[in-house]
């Protein structure tokens, strides 16, 4: 890194640095190598340091809590640096009340199903339900839908939806995936509500699983999809011609897209393992047609073969990429229900 806080006494990386800017009451920021420093702010750096702050201000982080990487959203990395420094959340466990509660209600903006405008829809997360649920009105007695936390995944997506604070909420329904687009004007309230969400899957798998320890249980709390992207495809007799579709691989479900912004996949491939007969090969088989982009990928399952054009070789590369890390991953038992289950709509 070479930046630092000389007021906190830490160390820090470029992008972060701005964010320290923006809380000039609580964090004062210098270039390592660039700027002037004073004897003062040379000790005060070397009795400090980034462990200590950390042993400080993240004494009391509670398992669930999404801690960001450099590659997660802006929106992401400025919550947890405001959390954690500004309003000083793990080090008072009262300040996490609007996450850790098990209860919570409030005002999203949700993109309607078939308009595409964002409308307020009223929230309510109660983990003694299992539950996520929202009402088209703020009078209804009944929701419009409701999302168990079972099989709940929240994952923010700020250049999708075209807002920096969009979170997409994806449940299912009748075994099929189904998504909610939604955002808070403050940046703070959408990460709360991410927060809450994770720690009500959090709860719900200690009671499913409670031999597990909180390091299994933590990488299931929410996943960020393994790559998103368009490529075409054909339909299961391979005579028609290809269609462009917007992609999602989450977990073994790959899923296809009209629009990104849809609610509900136009179908889905369950991808096992190599153990189960599953395979990804680069190229299409020889007699193949109708095809606009070039760079073809053969996915051969025990039912059929799935055949898919990408735009450019890269593309390419990174969807066998994807593919084949989890076709490399032997399956879980929970899979095997799941594969059996699986309904793909042609």
């Amino acid at each position: 890194p070479d930046w630092a806080s000389y007021t906190l006494g830490v160390f820090i990386c470029l992008s972060c640095s701005g964010i320290h800017r923006n809380i000039p009451q609580i964090s004062k920021v210098k270039s390592v190598r660039l700027d002037a420093w004073d004897e003062a702010q040379v000790e005060f750096m070397a009795s400090h340091g980034n462990e200590a702050a950390r042993a400080t201000f993240e004494s009391k982080v509670p398992s669930f809590y999404y801690r960001p990487t450099f590659s997660d959203c802006q929106l992401l990395r400025e919550q947890w640096i405001r959390a954690k420094y500004e309003r000083q959340e793990f080090i008072i466990p009262e300040k996490q009340e609007p996450y850790s509660a098990g209860y919570r209600e409030g005002f999203l903006w949700k993109r309607g199903r078939d308009n595409g405008q964002f409308l307020s829809r009223k929230f309510v997360l109660t983990e003694r339900e299992g539950a996520l649920k929202y009402f088209n009105r703020n009078d209804a007695k009944e929701p419009k839908a409701v999302m168990k936390i079972e099989h709940l995944n929240a994952t923010f997506q700020p250049a999708k939806i075209g807002h920096p604070h969009g979170l997409q909420v994806t449940y299912l329904k009748d075994n099929s995936t189904r998504n909610i687009f939604i955002y808070h004007e403050d940046g703070k309230e959408i990460v709360d509500w991410f927060n809450a969400l994770r720690a009500a899957r959090f709860h719900y798998l200690q009671v499913a699983f409670p031999g597990a320890s909180d390091a299994d249980l933590v990488p299931k709390l929410s996943r960020n999809y393994l790559k998103e992207g368009y490529m075409e495809k054909t339909g299961p007799k391979q005579t028609e011609g290809f269609r462009k579709r917007w992609f999602t691989m989450d977990d073994r479900r790959l899923m296809y897209f009209k629009d990104p912004l849809d609610a509900f996949a136009r179908g889905e491939v369950f991808i096992g393992s190599k153990e189960s007969g599953y395979t990804v090969l680069e190229g299409l088989p020889p007699s193949t047609q109708g095809h606009h982009w070039p760079h073809g990928i053969t996915i051969v399952t025990p039912d059929r073969k799935f055949l898919f054009t990408c735009e450019t070789e890269l593309d390419r590369r990174e969807w066998v990429e994807a593919f084949q890390k989890v076709v490399d991953r032997p399956m879980l038992p929970q899979e095997y229900a799941v594969e059996a289950h699986f309904k793909h709509k042609p």
